[in-house]
């Protein structure tokens, strides 16, 4: 029995959400990576700062791969950005013309400015990502519901759910991802390349990091004694032995509950929530022990906040309907904000 992952819950906020559609055409949703740091300008490795749109990260380093005569896997990135959209982001490679490299543009991409550096880009190397995104359909007085709605996000923070995209198709890769954990782990990671077994593995870590958020969901903005707070400005996590003494920095989304990648190196609360992780795995058919079986080091867990930051947020009327601005940390969706706005139908309807 096909098992379908679980659908993200609003949380609700002081206005009602709207109805509205995006990335109707790519300008609807447009993204820009906020990197970790600059190039300095000297260094092996020439940076590329590119602007792509309606093309995935993955074929643009194909096509870059084309023009430079290079292995695409030999360029570095900090992160994928989405396929129906414009965006804008860093790309590395190493041992190429830096002035050639200037001219490089195809139709859907062009290199907006080159730089050097002294190593490569690594997936995660960004502090987060811009967005700029036009709703359309929305009606009268929707820029007044937006705006209200993306203030208390910018005051509570915005659940931090796994995006659908992250498990494929109709769900494919949280069915087969479960499959791997049920059956040989070690002799099905010899006949699928590595990249798309770890992918099936992060599936259903992620299901069961959504539950989690779900069955949480009224408290994100609490702290629990035996929780493991997240401490948003460098990722450390700590235990949580008085929930006083942290209320400042909770109010101001500088901590947060954490929730659980599950997998033997992944640290474990006490108390409440560790009995809500449990009945998680519980619902979703794993352990912790599933985990530790599996090759390549994949799925040794970790902690994620429940909730992130929203920052730089804007909304504004134009001719296409209303268009709202904000900011995430790395690793967090866009959706998630988007949800909290728009009318559920729309985003479970065709096409999403």
């Amino acid at each position: 029995m096909a098992i379908k992952p679980t659908r993200p819950v609003p949380r609700g906020g002081p206005a009602p959400r709207r109805p509205g559609r995006y990335k109707t055409v790519p300008e609807d949703f447009v993204v820009e990576e906020l990197p970790a740091y600059q190039p300095c300008g000297s260094g092996d490795h020439t940076w590329l700062w590119v602007e792509k749109r309606g093309l995935s990260t993955m074929d643009l380093l194909r096509e870059l791969a084309q023009e430079l005569r290079r292995d695409e896997r030999s360029f570095g990135i900090a992160g994928l950005k989405d396929a129906q959209a414009i965006s804008r982001q860093w790309v590395s490679i190493d041992g190429v013309d830096s002035s050639a490299c200037a001219r490089l543009a195809q139709d859907r991409w062009s290199v907006l400015a080159v730089s050097r550096h002294g190593n490569k880009l690594r997936m995660g190397h960004l502090r987060g990502n811009r967005f700029v995104v036009t709703l359309r359909g929305t009606g009268p007085d929707a820029a007044r519901d937006f705006a209200a709605n993306l203030q208390d996000l910018a005051v509570r923070g915005v659940p931090n759910y796994f995006g659908e995209q992250r498990f494929g198709k109709r769900g494919a890769n949280l069915q087969k991802g479960l499959e791997v954990l049920r059956g040989n782990a070690r002799a099905i990671a010899q006949r699928m390349p590595r990249r798309v077994f770890g992918l099936l593995i992060s599936a259903v870590q992620s299901e069961v990091f959504n539950k989690v958020v779900i069955a949480r969901l009224a408290a994100l903005g609490e702290l629990w004694a035996g929780d493991l707070a997240y401490l948003h400005r460098n990722g450390a996590v700590f235990a949580v032995a008085d929930p006083a003494a942290e209320a400042a920095r909770l109010a101001a989304v500088e901590v947060s509950p954490s929730g659980p990648l599950p997998g033997p190196e992944m640290l474990a609360p006490s108390g409440a929530m560790l009995a809500l992780e449990e009945a998680a795995l519980a619902e979703v058919g794993v352990s912790v022990a599933d985990f530790g079986r599996l090759p390549f080091r994949l799925g040794r867990g970790e902690r994620r906040p429940l909730r992130v930051p929203v920052r730089e947020v804007a909304v504004a009327e134009v001719a296409a309907g209303v268009q709202v601005a904000f900011a995430l940390p790395s690793g967090a969706y866009a959706t998630s904000v988007l949800r909290e706005l728009l009318d559920e139908a729309i985003w479970f309807g065709p096409g999403e």
